[in-house]
């Protein structure tokens, strides 16, 4: 690395749009979500998303703790376009093989 390297390198992160994220996005939700960890916002609860309680509605499905029962995960598709709502979740860990 020469010194015109050097000064050539910025010490704030670069901001690229959401294309970026593509690889990193098709490795997580390519996996078996239902063995994601999810933590409950209401109750800090952790548990694998299939331990959730599914409450299937027409207009979609709606996936709720089974500690504490606040919403979780809101979820509804039709045609060719889904809605993923997981304002209830403070966190949600994968694993990625």
């Amino acid at each position: 690395m020469s010194v015109n390297d050097e000064m050539n390198i910025s010490p704030e992160p670069s901001v690229l749009d959401g294309n970026a994220a593509a690889g990193l996005l098709q490795q997580i939700f390519a996996v078996d979500v239902t063995t994601a960890a999810i933590t409950c916002d209401a109750c800090e609860s952790v548990q694998p998303l299939a331990s959730l309680k599914l409450h299937g509605l027409p207009m979609g499905y709606i996936l709720s703790c089974p500690q504490c029962r606040a919403t979780l995960i809101r979820a509804a598709a039709h045609r060719q376009e889904c809605w993923l709502d997981c304002r209830g979740v403070s966190i949600l860990r994968l694993t990625i093989e």
